[in-house]
Order: C-alpha cells, then sequence, then structure tokens
C-alpha cells in the first residue's frame, strides 16, 4: 500500500471537511449521536494492529480510513451509523486483501461486546467476588469484606450492578462502563429507587414521635433517652437509603430533653437538700454527667452499629453554634468523649465525623463566649483528626443558608418552605453521577476548542444520566422506607398511597452533578505546574463555571435542584485514572500517578502550605455549593494547636468547610505516635516496624470519612495518593 502522498492528505482533509457538513453525526451503538470523526476509524483500525500484533505503519491505517470516509461520501447514506461503518471497513479490508487486518478488526469488536456482556453478567461478576478481586472487596474503606453481613451486601450489589447496568439508557450505562462517567451507587441504584443522603429530622421525630418496626417511640423524656433514640433513627435510615446521614445542630436539638433531667435533678434537690445555694450547683452537675453519659453511649452505639449493607452508618453530627449552659455543656461532652478513645486502648472512633461550626462573635476570637469550646475543638482535631470545620459566614455565602453537610460533604441549597421559613433538616439528596474530565482533555489532543465541544458532548449523556436517577427515586412507595417517607427522618410525613416525588420536587431535593481531575486536565494543557499560571486557573474556573452553569438549567427544567458536587470518590480516583491508563497509556503527571486528584484540590505532590492552598482552592467552591470541602496537610500538632488554629481563623472568611490532615497513627508495640509509612500492602509503624491491626491504631481520610486502613483495606489508588502526601505547616509557630 502506499503511503498517503501531500495531494492525498488535502484531498482527505477536504474530503472530511465536506464530511462534517453533510453528515455532522454518527449513530452509535447505545442510540447517541456523535460527530463523525476519521480519526476514529483510524484509532480502531490501529487497536486492530494491536490485536494481533500486525506489521502496519500509521499512515497505512489513515488511507484505509480515507477510503471508507471516500465511500462513505459515494454511497450518500441518510443515516451514519456505527454498524454500517464496520461493514463498510471490514468491505475495503478484504477487497483489499488486508484479510489479516480485517481478522484483527473482527477480533476487537467480538472482545469489546464480550466485555460489555461480561460486566452486565451476574454470574462472572459473582465469580470476581469469589476470587477477591481487589476493586469489588475493597471498594468501600469501611466495609470489613471477611464478614459475612458485608460478603452477603456485596453479593447483592454485583446483582445490583448487574441488572441496574441492564436498566439504565443504554448510551449512559455505555458511557459509564467506558469511564467517561461514573454512575455512582450502582449496587443500590437504579435497581431500587432509594436515595442517597440525607439530613435527618431529628427535632420533629423527637417532638411528633416515631415508629420503627413494630414500636411506636414517644417523645424522649431524657438526654439518655434522646442519644438513643438518635442511634435507633440512624441505623434504621442508613438502611433505608445508601449515602450518609447527619444530625444537623445536636446541641441545640438535643438541649430541651436535657433539660428534662436538669428538672428532675432539681426537684431531686428540693426533697433532699436543704441549702439554697447546693440546689443548682447540684442539678447542674448531675446534668453534666447524663450529657457526658449519653453522648459516650452514642459514640459506641454508632462504633457498633451495623446497617443492612454491612457497615457502620455513615453519620455526621454537626454542633457549634448553642449558647446556653446545656448547649454548652452538650458540645463539650461531644469532643471531650472524642478526645477520650473507645474502649481500654483508647482508639480514635471512626464514625461519627463531628462537624463544629465557627462563627464571629460567638467562639471565633478570644473575646467570643464560646472561644473555650473552639480551644476543646482544637485539641480534639490534634489527636483525633475530628473535628472539621464549617466557617459560618462563608457557607451562608456559598449555599444560601446555614446547614450541615449531608453525611461527608454533600451539601443542600438555600431553601424556604411556604410560609417563607429556611428548612434544612428532612432534605435530602437522590444521588451522584460524576464526570471523567481527564479523559476528555486527553481526547482533545491540545485542542481547547476540541475539549470544549467533548464537554458539551459528555454533558448531555450526564444530563440524562441524573435525570433518569431522579426519576428513579420517584418511583418508590412510602411503604418502601417507612422510615423515611411515613414515620419522619424527611420530615413531611406522607400516607401510602402519596407521592414521594412530594418531597423532591420544587427544589427541595438535591441530583448532584460530580466531577474529577481538574488538576490533571490543566496539567495536560498547561504542564503539570500550572497552579500559578492564571491563564491555567482561569481555564479551570471556566469549566466550573460551564458545570454550574449547566446544573442552574437542568434544575429549571426538572423542578429538583442541580449541584455541582465536589466528588466523593474514594476507588473512583482509581477507576478512572485505570481505565484512562488502558486506554491511552502512561501519561506523565496524569495517568502515571495511579490516581487522579478529586475534584479542585491543590496536587497533593508539590507541598504546599495550608495558607497557600487554601488561597489556591477558594475560588472554586462557588461553583460547587452542592459539596466540597478542602483539607490542609500538617506535621504532627499535638502539642502545636496554636498552629491549627491560626489555620481555622485564616481560612474563616476564604473557605466554608475544612478539614484537618495530621497524623495521629499510634503503636501499641512500641508506643510510637505520628504517621506511619504507607506501602503497598498496608501501613507500617516506622519505629519498630509493626504492621499487626490488632496493636495499631491506623486512621487516615478516606474521602471525607476517617478509616482504618489496616483493617479495611483501601484501594491501591488511595494508598498511593496517602503515600505521596508531604505533610508540611510553615510561618504558623
Amino acid at each position: 500500500m502506499q503511503k498517503v502522498r501531500g495531494n492525498d492528505k488535502m484531498a482527505a482533509d477536504h474530503n472530511e471537511k465536506m464530511i462534517n457538513k453533510s453528515l455532522m453525526e454518527v449513530q452509535k451503538r447505545d442510540g447517541r449521536m456523535q460527530k463523525y470523526s476519521r480519526k476514529k476509524i483510524t484509532e480502531a483500525l490501529f487497536q486492530a494492529v494491536e490485536q494481533l500484533d500486525l506489521d502496519y505503519a500509521i499512515e497505512d491505517l489513515k488511507l484505509i480510513a480515507y477510503e471508507v470516509e471516500t465511500q462513505i461520501m459515494n454511497k450518500k447514506w441518510k443515516i451514519l451509523d456505527t454498524k454500517a461503518i464496520d461493514l463498510l471497513v471490514l468491505e475495503i479490508l478484504a477487497s483489499s486483501h488486508y484479510r489479516d487486518l480485517a481478522e484483527g478488526y473482527i477480533q476487537r469488536r467480538e472482545e469489546k461486546e464480550k466485555e460489555r456482556e461480561t460486566r452486565r453478567d451476574v454470574n462472572a461478576m459473582i465469580k470476581s467476588l469469589l476470587d477477591k478481586e481487589k476493586s469489588i472487596v475493597n471498594e468501600n474503606a469501611n466495609k470489613d469484606s471477611k464478614v459475612f453481613n458485608t460478603q452477603r451486601d456485596l453479593t447483592a450489589g454485583i446483582v445490583g450492578k448487574a441488572l441496574g447496568l441492564k436498566m439504565l439508557p443504554a448510551h449512559v450505562a455505555n458511557a459509564h462502563e467506558k469511564g467517561e462517567i461514573h454512575y455512582h451507587d450502582l449496587d443500590y441504584t437504579p435497581y431500587a429507587p432509594m436515595s442517597n443522603c440525607c439530613l435527618i429530622d431529628f427535632k420533629h421525630m423527637f417532638e411528633e414521635g416515631f415508629q420503627i418496626g413494630n414500636a411506636e417511640v414517644d417523645s424522649p423524656k431524657s438526654i439518655q433517652t434522646a442519644a438513643a433514640q438518635t442511634a435507633q433513627i440512624i441505623a434504621n435510615v442508613a438502611s433505608s437509603q445508601y449515602g450518609g446521614c447527619s444530625f444537623d445542630r445536636i446541641d441545640e436539638v438535643l438541649a430541651p430533653y436535657a433539660s428534662l433531667n436538669y428538672q428532675k435533678h432539681l426537684n431531686t434537690a428540693e426533697t433532699w437538700i436543704e441549702r439554697e445555694d447546693r440546689k443548682q450547683s447540684f442539678a447542674e452537675e448531675k446534668t453534666k454527667k447524663d450529657i457526658y453519659d449519653a453522648m459516650q453511649s452514642l459514640e459506641y452505639e454508632i462504633n457498633t452499629l451495623y446497617t443492612s449493607q454491612g457497615q457502620t452508618p455513615f453519620t455526621s453530627l454537626g454542633f457549634g453554634l448553642g449558647s446556653d449552659w446545656i448547649e454548652r455543656e452538650i458540645q463539650k461532652a461531644i469532643l471531650e468523649v472524642r478526645i477520650n478513645g473507645l474502649g481500654k486502648e483508647r482508639r480514635t472512633a471512626i464514625f461519627p465525623k463531628l462537624i463544629f461550626t465557627l462563627k464571629r462573635g460567638l467562639n471565633l476570637q478570644p473575646e467570643d463566649p464560646n472561644y473555650d469550646l473552639k480551644q476543646l475543638a482544637l485539641k480534639c482535631s490534634t489527636k483525633r483528626m475530628y473535628p472539621d470545620v464549617l466557617s459560618y459566614d462563608k457557607l451562608v455565602d456559598i449555599t444560601g443558608s446555614f446547614k450541615t453537610p449531608m453525611g461527608c460533604r454533600s451539601f443542600l441549597q438555600g431553601w424556604t418552605d411556604d410560609k417563607g421559613e429556611d428548612v434544612a433538616a428532612g432534605r435530602m439528596n437522590l444521588g451522584v453521577v460524576t464526570l471523567n474530565i481527564p479523559r476528555i482533555a486527553i481526547e482533545s489532543r491540545g485542542s481547547q476548542e476540541r475539549f470544549e465541544a467533548l464537554l458539551e458532548e459528555r454533558l448531555a449523556v450526564v444530563k440524562d444520566a441524573l435525570l433518569f436517577k431522579a426519576r428513579r427515586v420517584m418511583e418508590a412507595e412510602p411503604a418502601n422506607a417507612p422510615i423515611l417517607y411515613m414515620h419522619g427522618a424527611f420530615g413531611k410525613r406522607l400516607s401510602k398511597t402519596d407521592k414521594v416525588s412530594d418531597l423532591f420536587l420544587n427544589k427541595r431535593a438535591t441530583v448532584s452533578l460530580g466531577y474529577i481531575g481538574l488538576y490533571e486536565a490543566a496539567a495536560q494543557f498547561f504542564g503539570s505546574d500550572w497552579e500559578k499560571d492564571t491563564i491555567a486557573k482561569s481555564f479551570t474556573l471556566s469549566v466550573m463555571k460551564k458545570l454550574k452553569k449547566h446544573a442552574d438549567i437542568w434544575g429549571d427544567e426538572s423542578g429538583i435542584h442541580v449541584s455541582v458536587y465536589s466528588t466523593p470518590s474514594e476507588s473512583l480516583t482509581d477507576r478512572f485514572c485505570k481505565l484512562d491508563t488502558e486506554k491511552f497509556g502512561q501519561i506523565k503527571d496524569i495517568t502515571d500517578k495511579g490516581y487522579y486528584t478529586n475534584s479542585f484540590h491543590y496536587d497533593v505532590r508539590k507541598n504546599p502550605t495550608p495558607f497557600e492552598k487554601i488561597d489556591f482552592e477558594k475560588e472554586y467552591a462557588k461553583y460547587t455549593g452542592g459539596g466540597f470541602i478542602h483539607y490542609c496537610e500538617y506535621p504532627k500538632l499535638q502539642t502545636n494547636p496554636k498552629a491549627l488554629e491560626a489555620v481555622w481563623d485564616y481560612a474563616y472568611e476564604r473557605v466554608g468547610y475544612l478539614g484537618t490532615n495530621t497524623p495521629i497513627d499510634h503503636c501499641y508495640a512500641c508506643s510510637y505516635d505520628g504517621d506511619f509509612k504507607p506501602t503497598e500492602s498496608g501501613f507500617k509503624c516506622p519505629n519498630c516496624g509493626n504492621t499487626d491491626p490488632e496493636t495499631c491504631d491506623v486512621v487516615k481520610r478516606t474521602c471525607g470519612y476517617l478509616g482504618n486502613p489496616q483493617k479495611r483495606p483501601m484501594v491501591q489508588g488511595r494508598h498511593r495518593e496517602i503515600a505521596s502526601r508531604v505533610k508540611h505547616l510553615k510561618g504558623t509557630d
């Protein structure tokens, strides 16, 4: 075969322009319409060459693609689809005596079809589970795949995924399998019309009572009972949805029930204590003890719960705004219980996630009345990594009102009911679909114009996926999840015949457009050290603005608030990168790391100070109000809480939600405190080499929550990401 000469190339380029005018789109096998590109034919031929390790020059393949294109023009098809193109390619290969290449082309096509069928075959997926394939058994760092109830859930999840892929629109399922998007939580949805995460309306449930199973539960008469009911509600809610759940303003909501304790103790004092000055002191001290015991009981209850998903409920407690003495005591008890640790060895509790609110005039500055509680929160964070902190004023600016995130980082937007009152508790998220932004950048081959076109194309698929996800949840019946729909967790109580959509529409619920790999996408265009390049940063911000613009439009069209969500991607950082490495090979600073950087985060390998990191990231969150968190990396901080306070104060006007990453690992064999060394197989004590999970307490961040990677192995991408983090803090002594 002759090489393509200059004139032939010019003719081919002109020919492609003509085709683009007359046949703008090709219908894919999954029904999608995609812009015609001769390069895709060349790529398919190249894959066929690789299939059988044949000896063809790339110019040979380009010429064959040109011949295919010429035939397409001559045939003047009204509808151009991939099947017709495949048949035409095979016809040309056969007539040109390239039978070996035709064989490779057929094998490539059959293999792709077989892979697609295998991914949806229940038996093949169960075999992967039985073979303990890491991508399945280690998908969730807080699920112990060795225990029976988790194994049962993983098996059910495999069936759910296989059936869910068949239920999805064909183009959505195809995009998910190829790694262009990620349809989150396929093991639960769309097979079941389950919702994602929520802010439970504990206040309403406590005041009005509720039902779990056959038991009707009355309003609690003490802080201890309220805490016990909290654990029961969390367990039931977590088993009725697949995402995290939060108790917003727990200090304020539980305070009335601690007041009942106080009144009871005051009545006792009236009977048994004669001196008036000692009666109140007695009642206060007894109430403080009750509060501490109740909060300690709640911590143990949550950490010993197992939901139907085979895991501890992903739970967050939001607090810090209460100002009277009982609300202060509840805050103090939550923090002191966490500082004291679990069990005889005083291990760090993994759940619940603690989220402390900073507010100017309440606890931010030394002259504020609750400043002492901020100091206790700092002590807790240096020792146990929690609490993370919310900056009250900045959060209101970003999301429209104040509220704790739902679970890890998912935020509701400000919303008012028919009475004009702001409502947060009782609202929910219906699910997330995440966009693989590095894939788009790689496929753009340096052309930002091509990037924009591909982004629009992929966003159209994401829209279909999100709206399908939302519509599927609306097919639930109240009786499917009574605790959510009928007994108050979602606020308004429905009857069995009501439509659950009444709780979702008018933007009461959210559904989220996620994204991953903003760093890698910019690195593809501007190089790996782009963070200080204003043009590069403008590019990344323009991507965020485009995502938010589309989300706002979709929300107005659907009646559900579509938010942009800085993705919860514990295993997705690994999955997208692995798929792109298979497709595009090792690309320096993009796929060669083994993971993608989540959301808008600064490249963890660059060793920024917390202040540099905050300043870099602060501009992104306003476009991602549906979910975000900023992290800062520190050395060991237990003897230097003032360093952490300096960062919290600096962050207050700049970011709405800040997490602390500091070494808190402990070796019971040699008493070492600090940062255990990450290895490919786990973590080990740098002092004595101990790797025994029973004598090590290793706690790391895994997608917003804490996790114990010694007992719950993480995906390899997360091991590598943690290994690449450099703890560094400057100028804060």
